[in-house]
């Protein structure tokens, strides 16, 4: 029996973290969309080669199966798909707490999505299904009431779902990145009563699906891991004034109460906080401490930022060889083809790989080879 290639789409893809998560698993893209320009350069130039007819255009020059403008896109020109990957923007719906449902979510970006999704199904190729992405805060986002709708609405076109929050230090990489993700599938296809969790992976290797393992430990991790060598992060020392300014805002406000400032890390931190897009502003929530050598912190470069979310990155070599063991081969290396602001921006808002593919690993076990026609 010849197994089926699994297609996926990939909205709001930015640089493609979801894109490479499916193509370790086999996966095989049939459209993406994405409006950042910036963003767009980054994802052609990465996956061009893994999947060249994504990029096909008409004759007029324009892009086939890689949207821009999400809302431009027209149902029946995506092709079929098996599984909808998508880290969509958290916003409120206007109408939340009276439908419940489908017409709610109009005007908004998720519409886009149940919208493609609702087409598909009337079409008669119900996308098996969806992996979906978001900040921790749209558990609680205007009382919780938009995570209701968007439940609502995948329960209204035909989807059972879980969903859970997760964090990135369990899953071998050195950050503090808590997201929430949704896994939602068709209930007339898999057969599936629920959906485990993968909460991170043991010393050993190994899934752990009980959050109270966790605390017998995971993936061991240093920030170090990720660092390139001393002489080409040593450029990226912040200034005297910046550096000032960083510790009187600190202090400035710890008397105010607001308990925001700077945060360092060293070579042994075990993870840092959160990167963010805001990043290339002054690296304010990544800094390394560089004390030991008589110097102010630095940032992270971009190819650091860049190995903090998985991505495996050669950028000038390792600053400890060894650590580039823990960025699999097998993962196609990620180039980065803009400024250090856009790579700073893009990879603040990137999914973590390594989160990302132990959850397609297990969206595939779970419930793609649960499907009542799988294979055929």
């Amino acid at each position: 029996m010849k197994k089926k290639t699994i297609k996926f789409i990939d909205l709001f893809a930015g640089i493609g973290g979801f894109h490479t998560a499916m193509h370790s698993v086999g996966g095989k893209c049939v459209f993406a969309s994405e409006w950042d320009k910036y963003a767009r350069i980054s994802y052609e130039t990465n996956y061009s080669q893994l999947e060249p007819k994504l990029f096909t255009k008409d004759s007029n020059g324009r892009y086939l199966f890689f949207n821009e403008d999400i809302n431009d896109v027209i149902p029946e020109n995506v092709p079929d798909f098996d599984i909808c990957c998508g880290g969509f923007p958290c916003q409120p719906f206007s109408a939340a707490g009276l439908k419940r449902g489908f017409e709610d979510t109009r005007g908004t970006l998720f519409f886009n999505i149940a919208n493609l999704v609702r087409e598909k199904i009337k079409s008669g190729y119900p996308p098996r299904v969806l992996f979906l992405e978001n900040v921790r805060g749209l558990k609680n986002h205007d009382g919780g009431k938009t995570l209701s709708v968007i439940l609502a609405t995948l329960e209204e076109l035909g989807y059972s779902y879980a969903y859970e929050i997760l964090n990135a230090k369990y899953f071998g990489v050195p950050q503090n990145r808590e997201r929430l993700f949704i896994i939602a599938w068709y209930k007339g296809l898999i057969d599936a009563e629920t959906f485990k969790f993968p909460y991170g992976i043991s010393p050993e290797g190994k899934v752990i699906y009980n959050k109270a393992q966790l605390k017998q430990g995971t993936l061991s991790t240093r920030v170090s891991d990720i660092f390139e060598p001393e002489d080409t992060t040593i450029s990226f020392t912040i200034s005297d004034r910046m550096w000032i300014g960083h510790q009187e805002r600190k202090e400035r406000n710890r008397r105010n109460g607001k308990g925001f400032g700077y945060s360092l890390f060293n070579d042994d931190s075990i993870y840092t906080s959160t990167i963010s897009a805001r990043y290339w502003k002054d690296g304010s929530e990544i800094l390394i401490d560089q004390a030991d050598k008589g110097l102010n912190p630095r940032t992270l470069t971009p190819v650091e930022a860049g190995r903090l979310q998985g991505y495996r990155i050669v950028g000038n070599g390792w600053k400890n060889p060894e650590n580039s063991g823990k960025y699999d081969d097998s993962t196609p290396e990620f180039r980065i083809v803009v400024s250090k602001k856009e790579a700073y921006r893009q990879f603040g808002n990137s999914v973590a790989i390594p989160v990302i593919k132990v959850l397609t690993e297990e969206i595939m076990v779970q419930l793609i080879k649960n499907e009542k026609k799988y294979g055929k």
